[in-house]
């Protein structure tokens, strides 16, 4: 318990800092998404005869679609990464695998915004979706910026998805909380100078994301909702 108190009193005293401002991954931190992103991967890798592993598509994981088929090995050598990203999304099944919110995911952002702190997605996700997100969360009315996969010439695990978060909301990146579930996006955190990275364990363990940089490690968002 004390541990606890001891993550809400510090997340709570970091983001009354003079231009605070939070920096939120999507898929699998506010939306339990990715078993459907990796049904997609591996539907459409079945369709086209491929045995590849979990462990190789969890390499996808936290990344734009299309970097990651040019930078990851496998039989799709060759072929072009737009391409081949348009075909997992057309293997997306929101009825076998719905996604749904994060526990304390909705109830932080309204809770950020309510007490007056700049909030923006930073995604590697298509706005598209980032947007219907936003719907499913019930928070598309709160003023939560946008940074997709359409916004910078690289994305995670390169810095420029945060430092461009950061910049839209007006804020130095060192005044940011960002919450991620990946690896890549961690380093895309830490890359860009964010104050204080959260890890949120709803795909990899604790001990990956503190690894990986995390200065925290949560199980979801709840913790970092803050209290009346």
């Amino acid at each position: 318990m004390r541990t606890v108190e001891d993550l809400r009193l510090r997340v709570g005293t970091f983001l009354r800092r003079p231009g605070a401002a939070v920096l939120l991954d999507l898929d699998g931190t506010l939306v339990d998404s990715e078993p459907m992103q990796r049904a997609a991967f591996h539907a459409y890798f079945a369709s086209r005869g491929w045995d590849v592993g979990h462990e190789v598509v969890g390499q996808f994981m936290g990344r734009r679609g299309h970097e990651s088929f040019a930078a990851i090995d496998g039989p799709w050598r060759g072929e072009d990464p737009r391409e081949l990203t348009a075909a997992v999304l057309s293997h997306l099944d929101h009825e076998a695998n719905p996604p749904v919110a994060v526990p304390g995911a909705a109830e932080a952002i309204r809770g950020w915004r309510a007490a007056g702190l700049p909030v923006s997605l930073v995604t590697s996700a298509f706005r598209s979706w980032a947007e219907e997100a936003l719907e499913l969360l019930g928070v598309a009315d709160l003023g939560v910026r946008l940074v997709t996969a359409e916004d910078t010439p690289v994305g995670k695990p390169q810095p420029a998805p945060f430092l461009l978060g950061a910049e839209r909301l007006g804020v130095d990146p060192a005044d940011c909380l960002a919450a991620e579930d990946s690896v890549a996006g961690i380093a895309s955190a830490r890359g860009a100078g964010v104050g204080f990275v959260v890890g949120v364990t709803t795909s990899l363990g604790h001990d990956v994301l503190a690894q990986a940089g995390a200065d925290a490690v949560v199980p979801d968002l709840t913790l970092l909702a803050p209290t009346p």
